[in-house]
């Protein structure tokens, strides 16, 4: 797939949830996204929580399509009185700008304001989408990160209505 080449973001359907898992348990994505859950692993804990937020009517959670393959899930939800957005892409499907086109397409089909996100302050990459995508760091955090086993640094990014 060249750079060039355009994804949609549409409804979460049950199939694509084992593509989903699969992504998950990949070692270099759980070190670069960090803040997982605790055992990757346990497909009981991952069911029961895409079954959690298929449900909540306040998410907004969508698939990512690549050419007709499910490149991965970009979901925008309340996390206490703030918004935030979050996404995970198979590895395979890292560095050709697919996240920076699903981000923007989520933020076309949410537009409440401000959003919030967070990167392991090393994700570059991550980083790089938001900041493409208008997010400018707000600050930072130090929290204990299942995916490296130790505590990690992260931004706090934010976008405004003035994007």
């Amino acid at each position: 797939m060249s750079r060039s080449e355009s994804i949609t973001i549409r409804e979460v359907e049950s199939s694509d949830l084992e593509t989903f898992y699969e992504h998950q348990l990949d070692p270099e994505a759980i070190r670069m996204a960090a803040f997982v859950s605790k055992d990757p692993k346990d497909k009981v804990a991952f069911d029961a929580h895409w079954d959690k937020i298929l449900n909540s009517s306040q998410n907004t959670n969508r698939t990512i399509v690549a050419e007709g393959q499910v490149a991965g899930h970009i979901a925008c939800y309340p996390d206490g009185e703030n918004l935030e957005v979050t996404y995970w892409l198979g590895r395979e499907f890292w560095g050709k700008g697919l996240a920076t086109q699903a981000l923007n397409r989520m933020l076309h089909l949410v537009v409440d304001r401000p959003i919030f996100a967070r990167a392991a302050t090393d994700n570059i990459g991550s980083i790089r989408v938001l900041q493409k995508c208008g997010f400018k760091i707000t600050g930072t955090n130090k929290d204990f990160a299942n995916g490296r086993g130790e505590d990690t640094e992260e931004y706090i990014l934010r976008l405004d209505l003035d994007r």
